[in-house]
């Protein structure tokens, strides 16, 4: 499933195409992908301009002044602008078309992305508990080991509550806590001020590297094939079950967690 740098590449990657664009109309080839495609999706966008692509968690917006279309990627989703006579694939299940003749084509095979509608003024019900950004200046250390008091379940679990901070998924989760030198079984209540402030610090630097890297290698948001510009993973211990640590070689353990693979070093993480 594409995790916050992915989105944020894919949000970076399409702006420039988007961003103050009109969109002219709005072909669903289907009339549900997760849920059913609100009506205002096809009674609204049409004649607005694309004031701001923006993302939040793992969603993107495009703001109009009607409103936003709010979508989610899913496990295999994927948004492309292409010229408007591009051959229709198999899974291009919307069509945004724009003033100058292309469209922003949506593609899922899996069907487990959306496609649904907020209305100016208003939080959609999927956005309203959702918790801080992680590279905003309001999540730190000391935020994080407010809201961990009392809590007795692992700190892997509670990094990964999106009520508590958004877009730290199963990868990103495992290598900010290598990096802070926190076992992930560890009770999140438990857990230091100290270290609390080192795993956000590893948290934000993750995730701006990865960012980073997936703009350096993003391929192309204007083709019709390929995969995503994702990122190229350099990872330490997520999927790497039966290796050694590459910091001090001893082997890595493995545990399921809240039903996700885990991975890390029992040496360098205490």
């Amino acid at each position: 499933m594409p995790e916050l740098p992915e989105v944020e590449t894919t949000r970076r990657g399409l702006e420039p195409h988007l961003q103050g664009r009109r969109i002219h109309g709005v072909i669903l080839r289907r009339p549900d992908l997760r849920w059913p495609i609100p009506a205002e999706v096809e009674t609204q966008l049409p004649g607005q301009r694309i004031a701001a692509i923006r993302r939040r968690a793992k969603y993107l917006l495009l703001d109009t002044a009607a409103g936003s279309a709010l979508l989610h990627l899913g496990m295999s989703g994927s948004l492309r602008v292409l010229p408007g006579d591009t051959p229709v694939r198999t899974h291009d299940h919307v069509d945004l078309s724009l003033e100058d003749g292309r469209v922003l084509r949506f593609n899922d095979p899996r069907r487990f992305g959306c496609l649904l509608w907020q209305p100016v003024g208003e939080t959609h019900e999927l956005l309203r508990d959702l918790g801080p950004e992680p590279l905003d200046g309001d999540f730190d250390g000391d935020y994080l080991f407010a809201r961990s008091r009392g809590r007795s379940a692992s700190i892997k679990t509670f990094l990964m509550d999106q009520r508590i901070v958004v877009g730290v998924g199963n990868i990103y989760a495992a290598e900010s806590l290598f990096m802070a030198g926190i076992n992930p079984l560890r009770e999140a209540g438990k857990v230091s001020l100290a270290r609390y402030q080192r795993l956000a610090d590893a948290v934000k630097q993750i995730l701006g590297y990865a960012i980073v890297r997936g703009g350096t290698t993003l391929r192309d948001f204007i083709s019709p094939d390929g995969a995503p510009g994702y990122f190229e993973q350099e990872l330490l211990v997520y999927g790497r079950e039966g290796q050694t640590c590459k910091q001090c070689g001893r082997d890595l353990r493995y545990a399921a967690i809240g039903q996700r693979a885990t991975v890390w070093c029992g040496h360098c993480q205490r």
